[in-house]
């Protein structure tokens, strides 16, 4: 069963026996003259009005957002409930008022038979029943309307047992004990309207519900990448929790990272509230462990830049730093060392005017032209002489070998074995020096691209 059927089921019940109870009550209150008992009926009565808005209420509070509603219509429950709430200090107002009025004219007690005490524990009985269900339907889906009429019923119970005690006294020749019951019943309505309106406002006004700043602060950290939380506000909107957060991520992490870190943020705070609706604004910083070469890299990619093989050296009263950048192949001189001066000039800003800088300049590497798989027997014949370079050395096993003709030349893939404590620098060298070796032999071979992995287990 969906939360919205469980809410409008549970609701559309509570209508039939508010509606019954109440006026069973009421109709035997006026046969007898009593008021606490017609107190009591009004007060059911006031409940059914209650009740049928809450059934009115829930059918649209769960209406997705729309163009005109960007946080969805739940507020609509709180809104129904502050109303009930006010029909409530009507009702508690009117019947202390007439409880005086009785209470100072010394009104006749009403006649005491069994019929009004097998009424009113029926009416205790079943508002338990709606009580319970009530509350049980508010906790499962979130929902303060149901929540507000299940406290109505609740209080009802309450109020019963006051109509008793007061028939009891008037029984007992104690002809003031009806018109108490009544103001008693007056009071209990008036501390539920007290009661409900302080919640119902707090929503309404967007406070934060108690510890959900804090859950929701501890969720979003837990995140990996996440630096930490600048800033979180939370608010409730019927059934979901609202988030809007501004966090500090890497400025060194892609795209596509930061984005799997908001995703991740919105599965973590759902998990903590069930169901949330998450803002996450991502605010890159440098990290305490940033290195200079991130920092470097940082720079070029923020001007857009193509570099590589950064080396930085620190002399100690200076630093060196070398950059390999790439630009356009047809860029003339000018216009590329324009480019290498302003990526100069950055560097410098970021680590003060002595840092020195040299920049090589290169044409961007073209992307791979269109080729197709060479014959079998030239595979063959360079497998072969890739096994022959590599023969005496610390690499072994060439395999994978692939070779593709294109219009700039043969593209050469493959795969070798090295032993897992070699380090990545020496099997680096030894891996360059079969491809030079190769490119040597066969002036063909415009690329080549290899693989190198540890033993297999």
């Amino acid at each position: 069963m969906t939360s919205q059927h469980s809410k409008t089921s549970v609701a559309a019940i509570s209508i039939f026996a508010s509606g019954g109870m109440a006026a069973a009550k009421f109709a035997v209150g006026i046969a007898i003259g009593s008021l606490a008992l017609i107190s009591e009926a009004l007060h059911s009565a006031i409940d059914l009005v209650a009740t049928i808005i809450t059934w009115a209420v829930v059918r649209v509070s769960d209406k997705p957002a729309d163009d005109e509603h960007h946080y969805g219509h739940g507020k609509l429950e709180s809104i129904s409930a502050l109303g009930v709430t006010a029909l409530l200090y009507v009702l508690a107002g009117g019947i202390l008022v007439e409880a005086y009025s009785r209470l100072s004219e010394g009104t006749p007690p009403p006649t005491i038979s069994a019929v009004p005490f097998v009424v009113l524990v029926i009416d205790i009985a079943v508002n338990l029943w709606r009580a319970r269900a009530l509350h049980r339907a508010a906790r499962e889906t979130r929902s303060q309307a149901l929540a507000a009429d299940a406290l109505h019923f609740a209080s009802d119970v309450m109020g019963s047992f006051a109509v008793i005690v007061g028939l009891i006294l008037a029984g007992l020749g104690f002809w003031w004990g009806d018109a108490a019951a009544a103001a008693a019943v007056a009071v209990m309505i008036a501390l539920l309207g007290l009661r409900m309106a302080g919640s119902t406002v707090q929503t309404l006004v967007d406070r934060a519900p108690e510890g959900a700043q804090e859950k929701a602060t501890a969720a979003i950290r837990s995140v990996p990448g996440v630096i930490d939380v600048d800033r979180l506000r939370v608010r409730m909107v019927g059934a979901t929790t609202f988030i809007d957060t501004i966090a500090q991520v890497p400025r060194t992490y892609p795209i596509d990272r930061v984005e799997e870190i908001k995703r991740s943020a919105q599965t973590a705070v759902d998990k903590a509230f069930g169901d949330a609706d998450l803002t996450f604004t991502a605010v890159p910083v440098a990290r305490n462990n940033e290195t200079v070469r991130d920092r470097i890299m940082v720079i070029a990619h923020n001007s857009g830049l193509a570099v590589h093989h950064v080396t930085v050296h620190d002399l100690g009263a200076k630093l060196t730093v070398s950059i390999d950048l790439e630009v356009d192949a047809d860029m003339q001189l000018e216009d590329a060392h324009d480019v290498a001066n302003t990526l100069e000039r950055n560097i410098q800003e970021e680590f003060g005017e002595d840092v020195e800088v040299d920049v090589h300049i290169e044409p961007l590497e073209p992307e791979l032209p269109f080729g197709v798989d060479a014959a079998p027997e030239r595979v063959q014949i360079i497998a072969a002489a890739l096994t022959q370079y590599a023969a005496g050395g610390e690499i072994h096993d060439i395999h994978n070998v692939r070779v593709r003709n294109t219009d700039a030349g043969e593209i050469v893939n493959f795969h070798c074995r090295a032993a897992p404590s070699m380090s990545v620098i020496k099997v680096h060298e030894q891996v360059d020096a079969i491809e030079r070796a190769l490119r040597r032999a066969f002036p063909t071979v415009k690329r080549v691209i290899s693989h190198a992995e540890p033993p297999r287990a």
